[in-house]
């Protein structure tokens, strides 16, 4: 591998000594690790992740598309390094009420927030680009927990929720340094110039969103990069000029993480994974602005009554409230719907809570969402367990014959694990699976 002389010599001057192990381990193909969902009891290997209890290393990388469990959202291929956002959120706001993922995509930390919060938290996941919005609300329906909401936004839209959030997460874009062995393109693409231009972007997004971020409230901010500018010194320009104070972590015996003046760091010729940086700091500054009282005056709009939709059960009934959205059917929890309702108004939302599906005409045709939700009532639905072959077929959305089953939606599952619908219409079924998801490689 062929480094740009210019980051060989301000490497070195970081990791002295240990810069040639550094390189050296450049030449090491990457290990593979996920992440497990909570759905169901899986431990793919016997190799975890120290710092993260639901992270696995695998011996050999498998094409993971070819597995119907991770189109169900039962596991999450992430890069180990960067699930050390779990020891943060456990050690630091593990009671947060509103969380905000401001760079998210394509989902990996939303998806590991979402479980490690309380499940009566909320949390915002926020891509500013458009197509990979469209990836990280696919990633968040997998994984299953209601709520969640996925916004497609510039930083400086969230102005409008000052003081909203307990703890923001920016895990911001950057030149990519830490990912050198993975990706060929960030070497070609790197230079001092792009080095200093991520630094003053990151400030940008940082000063955008500090607002938004309520007084005593908790900001993880990381990148996978190993300069200074990028990490250590951003991280002093926040705590001098944006006001804050730095917080440590209990590393928990895992001596491979380095521990900077500002954060941590991830070395991968110390540490199974790849290159990566997180600090975790307190908000001491006061904000200027508060957010109106939003709970005054607010019209939640129609309501939609249970036994008006056959098809739809959820687990804990009496928890969800149900709006229409045009022909949409959503369901809200009751204790989180006026944040809800504000996020909706405030934001470009392209999925929040649960879809439960859509009604056209006098049908009710279930959505994928409410397929993959972990509040879907199994037993109130016919399941139909498919072998591989079908489930491969389901999820390329090809037509599957169902002949022995009866007319209707039935919910396709794979060794017990809800893929989506089809309607049964006798000599065939409507495959619901959503267009875009598909599997479109030969298999």
């Amino acid at each position: 591998m062929t480094l740009p002389d210019a980051f060989v010599q301000r490497t070195k001057a970081i990791l002295k000594d240990e810069y040639q192990a550094l390189q050296d381990a450049f030449e090491i193909p990457a290990p593979t690790s996920i992440r497990v969902n909570d759905k169901i009891d899986y431990h793919p290997s016997d190799e975890q992740v120290a710092w993260c209890e639901q992270g696995f290393y695998l011996k050999e990388r498998p094409l993971f598309t070819a597995d119907p469990l991770f189109h169900g959202g039962i596991y999450y291929v992430q890069e180990a390094s960067s699930m050390f956002l779990y020891q943060a959120v456990k050690q630091h706001f593990s009671k947060a009420h509103t969380v905000l993922d401001l760079c998210a995509a394509p989902g990996g930390k939303s998806t590991l927030l979402s479980q490690a919060l309380p499940e009566s938290s909320l949390l915002v996941s926020n891509e500013i680009n458009r197509s990979r919005a469209y990836i990280l609300a696919e990633n968040i329906i997998k994984w299953g927990n209601p709520n969640v909401v996925v916004t497609n936004n510039e930083a400086k839209d969230f102005s409008s929720l000052p003081g909203f959030f307990d703890a923001v997460v920016i895990d911001a874009p950057c030149s990519g340094e830490g990912m050198f062995r993975k990706d060929p393109d960030a070497i070609n693409e790197w230079s001092e110039y792009n080095v200093t231009l991520c630094a003053q972007r990151q400030r940008d997004i940082l000063s955008s969103v500090w607002d938004t971020l309520k007084t005593d409230g908790i900001l993880v901010y990381s990148t996978c990069t190993f300069n200074r500018e990028e990490n250590e010194d951003n991280v002093s320009w926040i705590c001098n000029e944006l006001g804050a104070e730095l917080l440590n972590l209990d590393l928990q015996g895992n001596q491979d993480i380095t521990v900077s003046g500002f954060g941590y760091r991830f070395y991968p010729h110390k540490t199974l994974g790849e290159g990566f940086f997180l600090s975790v700091l307190r908000k001491t500054s006061l904000s200027d602005r508060k957010l109106k009282n939003h709970r005054e005056n607010k019209k939640t709009g129609k309501t939609t009554n249970k036994t008006d939709i056959q098809s739809l059960s959820l687990l804990e009934p009496e928890r969800w409230i149900l709006l229409p959205e045009n022909n949409l059917i959503k369901a809200y929890d009751k204790g989180r719907l006026e944040d809800f309702l504000l996020l909706n108004k405030s934001l470009n939302c392209m999925h929040s809570g649960i879809l439960a599906g859509e009604i056209k005409g006098s049908d009710f045709i279930p959505s994928t969402c409410m397929a993959l939700s972990k509040k879907l009532n199994r037993e109130s639905v016919e399941n139909i367990d498919v072998d591989y072959r079908t489930a491969i077929s389901f999820l390329k959305k090809e037509a599957i014959q169902l002949p022995e089953t009866s007319r209707g939606y039935k919910l396709i599952s794979y060794k017990n694990q809800p893929l989506g619908w089809v309607k049964n219409v006798g000599n065939r079924c409507n495959n619901l699976y959503p267009q875009e998801w598909r599997i479109r490689m030969k298999i």
